[in-house]
């Protein structure tokens, strides 16, 4: 999936209906290596649902929950670095 695919504007979380992150394998963290895999993230929420083929998978139950560490690494990697 591309950062500028429109179809991200519409997608949302199936639980609590907000906007969701794309996160990429190719965008690096610093020495924490890259995200393991293609995926949408609700920090809110704190899941993260996987994209299968390029198909976001949005069940409920495909969800998965991040845990404290890892939730703190992605919001380094969603949130802009400010000069």
């Amino acid at each position: 999936m591309n950062p500028d695919d429109p179809l991200l504007k519409i997608l949302a979380c199936p639980l609590d209906k907000g906007p969701l992150h794309l996160l990429s394998p190719t965008e690096p963290l610093g020495a924490t290596g890259p995200v393991p895999a293609e995926a949408l993230y609700n920090p809110r929420l704190r899941r993260r649902y996987p994209i299968v083929d390029g198909v976001p998978q949005l069940l409920p139950s495909s969800g998965e929950q991040v845990p404290d560490d890892e939730h703190e690494r992605l919001l380094k990697l969603i949130s802009p670095i400010s000069p």
